[in-house]
Order: C-alpha cells, then sequence, then structure tokens
C-alpha cells in the first residue's frame, strides 16, 4: 500500500498507459481522479477501476476545464498529492506536409496541457509541503523521430519543463520527474499490422514491446516515498531501444 491515503490526479487515463497507471495506484491504496476529454470511456474506466476512482471529463488544453478538474478535486477530498501529466495525442506528418494546425493541437495538448495542470496544482502541494508530479515524455522527445516534428518537440519540451520545475519546486518539498516511454502495446498499436509490430520487438534489446503495465510501474515508483531523493531524473522505460 504504497500509496495509501494519497489522491492522484492521471491525466488521459480512460485507457492505455492512463488506465493501467490508475489501475495501479489504486491497488496500492490511492484515490485516483480520471481526467480525461472521452467522456463516455472516462466513465466506463472509473466504474470499472471500482469506487476510488472517479471520472472527471477535463480538456487540457483548456485552462477552465483544468481549473474545474482541480476544484472538484479539492473539494471532494481536501489534497492533491499526485499529478500524472499523462494525456497526449499525436497528428503525425512529414515536416514538408505538417499543417499549422496540425503542429498547434499537438502542442495545445502535450505542452500547454502539461503547464495548465502543473501551475494549477502546485499551489496546493505547496500548502501540503508535499507533492509528486510525473511528466510523460518520450523516445521521440529524446532522439527525434520521422514524422514527429510537433510530437517530438512537445516531448522534449517536457523534460526542459521537469528540470525547471526540479529546481523552482524541490525546496517546496514536491519532486518533479519524467518517464520516457519506448514502443509500448497500447490499443493503437495493437492495430498495426503483425509484420510492423515484428520489426518493432526485433530492434528492441529486450525483443518485446512495453506493456502499460511496465510503464505504470515506472510511475507508481516515482509517486512513492521509495522515490523520495528521485527528483529532475527522466527515467526511460523502453527496452533499451536507443541505446
Amino acid at each position: 500500500m504504497r500509496l495509501n491515503n494519497k489522491v492522484a490526479i492521471i491525466t488521459g487515463s480512460a485507457n492505455g498507459i492512463g488506465y493501467a497507471a490508475a489501475e495501479r495506484f489504486i491497488e496500492e491504496g490511492a484515490s485516483v481522479f480520471i481526467a480525461d476529454f472521452d467522456e463516455k470511456m472516462g466513465a466506463q474506466a472509473a466504474h470499472k477501476l471500482g469506487d476510488r476512482a472517479y471520472f472527471v471529463q477535463t480538456n487540457v488544453a483548456d485552462r477552465e476545464s483544468v481549473k474545474s478538474l482541480v476544484a472538484t478535486v479539492i473539494e471532494q477530498t481536501g489534497q492533491i498529492d499526485i499529478l500524472v501529466n499523462n494525456a497526449g495525442i499525436t497528428r503525425d506528418a512529414m515536416l514538408i506536409k505538417m499543417t499549422e494546425d496540425q503542429f498547434q493541437q499537438v502542442l495545445d495538448v502535450n505542452l500547454s496541457g502539461v503547464f495548465h495542470c502543473t501551475q494549477e496544482v502546485i499551489p496546493h502541494m505547496i500548502a501540503a509541503g508535499y507533492g509528486k508530479i510525473i511528466n510523460t515524455s518520450s523516445v521521440s522527445g529524446i532522439y527525434g523521430n520521422v514524422g514527429q516534428t510537433n510530437y517530438a518537440a512537445t516531448k522534449a519540451a517536457i523534460v526542459g519543463m521537469t528540470k525547471t520545475w526540479a529546481k523552482e519546486l524541490g525546496r517546496k518539498g514536491i519532486n518533479v520527474n519524467v518517464v520516457a516511454p519506448g514502443f509500448t502495446e497500447t490499443e493503437m498499436v495493437k492495430k498495426m499490422p503483425e509484420k510492423i509490430l515484428e520489426q518493432m520487438r526485433s530492434i528492441v534489446p529486450l525483443q518485446r514491446l512495453g506493456t502499460p503495465r511496465d510503464i505504470a510501474n515506472a510511475y507508481l515508483f516515482l509517486a512513492s516515498d521509495e522515490a523520495s531523493y528521485v527528483h529532475g531524473h527522466t527515467l526511460h522505460v523502453d527496452g533499451a531501444i536507443m541505446m
């Protein structure tokens, strides 16, 4: 029960890695607020996860929506101990074909969304003298990836923001870290042709893709007091794909 009596917000947790994280956090004693844009899937996820899961429809790109989320959590629990900025989208295209709208949409969710959520949550963490902020980057943000100018830009920026926040917030009792997943078996990836999946597996030294639970376990470690001296760190959970 490493997160007993803790309250967590996990964005983009109606499915995939975020859902796996919500499940692991609840297993370890936390109450989890599922903050997701998809109302139907979010409600289903909360129902499936049980009475310590709560769904709040949230558009992280919209500041007022984020304010409403945080107000709801504080009203219901009086505390926010953990924030996992997991929500993200892709709008992939080669640079020469990428539209301004494709570029901006990804920035709005993946980068501005992280800024909005963190800025709204930290006053409550500062007041408590305690908090865990976990941001989600990607191997694309560390090494780049063809067709992902927008996505890679946001995921690289998250690393820089995290290091800055670690310097600002450490003295307030708040740990800030990053998880950088590699190829992970989300529903979107599973729909790829088997030939492509096999190619992906072949270039990972562990010879398999990650599971959402693999990434969730990294979130759990950083959210727990076992990681109290881990700060400003980027934890790669990628099977050493870029080694």
